[in-house]
């Protein structure tokens, strides 16, 4: 089927094209029966750095589990922190 798309609008930022596709049908814009599969290997989430004061014992210990685990104890402190939101969200 033939159907003529509508272009797409230049955007001056990346919030403003956010609106855009948030209020829009792409596939009017777009013909995704020509789409090809793309591989992006090294695109990593954004991350934002925070401060977290924990008593000295209570850190000791995380390190004794990481290590346990062999994996860094910021990696566990997520790891544990996605686990327990996901636990808790099923929850209710």
């Amino acid at each position: 089927m033939n159907r003529t798309r509508n272009t797409v609008p230049h955007f001056a930022t990346e919030t403003e094209e956010r609106a855009f596709w948030e209020s829009q049908d792409s596939t009017d814009h777009v013909d995704w029966s020509k789409a090809e599969k793309v591989r992006l290997p090294n695109l990593k989430p954004s991350s934002t750095s925070i401060s977290l004061r924990l008593p000295n014992s209570l850190l000791e210990r995380i390190k004794v589990a990481a290590g346990k685990r062999d994996v860094p104890y910021q990696s566990l402190i997520k790891i544990w922190l996605a686990e327990k939101i996901d636990t808790s969200g099923t929850q209710r």
